[in-house]
């Protein structure tokens, strides 16, 4: 084999080996620090909106059912349970009646802004309250959930700068990524 081609391919692997390197920092970077979510609404996992399945759920697509339920009971001023079983009845009233197809592009899910309105509404139908309230408790949860991971990220990220992992700047790459949407956000 010639020096170049020697060359070549060494360059092609090392750069193979860097892009699979940086990918794999930014997937650890973006992933969700907090156990997983529990189906069970008594179990009360470290951090809000994760359980052992790894499913998602509320407005801020990691709130837990129960914890979503008792931050709108506090900011709504009503029974837990009340709420609880609100949340129960628009989720079943909502439910997909089928899977969607494998193909389905992203553009054939609801809105998010439309979902959450729809939310709302229902939820304020069946407590009683006015929908802005609910509207404005939902986007303070989901703000609340927001910082919380933000921060998590941040201290993971300076663990990893600290101990050498990543450079400042590769910390600061990936922050910048994610506040963009471009990893681990929506």
């Amino acid at each position: 084999m010639s020096r170049s081609t020697k060359v070549a391919v060494a360059s092609g692997a090392i750069g193979l080996l860097a892009l699979g390197g940086g990918l794999s920092i930014a997937a650890q970077a973006s992933a969700d620090p907090t156990a997983s979510p529990s189906s069970s609404p008594s179990a009360s996992p470290s951090t809000p909106g994760t359980g052992k399945d790894g499913h998602r759920g509320g407005p801020g697509r990691g709130v837990h059912q129960s914890d979503l339920a008792q931050k709108l009971a506090a900011k709504l001023s009503l029974d837990q349970a009340k709420v609880t079983e609100a949340l129960k009845a628009v989720r079943e009233a909502n439910k997909p009646t089928a899977r969607p197809s494998a193909g389905a592009s992203p553009s054939a899910r609801p809105d998010p802004a439309t979902r959450d309105a729809a939310l709302a509404k229902q939820l304020a139908e069946k407590l009683g309250v006015a929908e802005a309230d609910v509207t404005k408790a939902l986007a303070e949860i989901r703000a609340e959930r927001q910082n919380q991971r933000a921060a998590a990220l941040k201290s993971r990220l300076d663990e990893a700068v600290k101990a050498g992992t990543l450079t400042q700047a590769e910390a600061d790459a990936v922050t910048k990524a994610v506040a963009k949407g471009v990893i681990g956000g929506r």
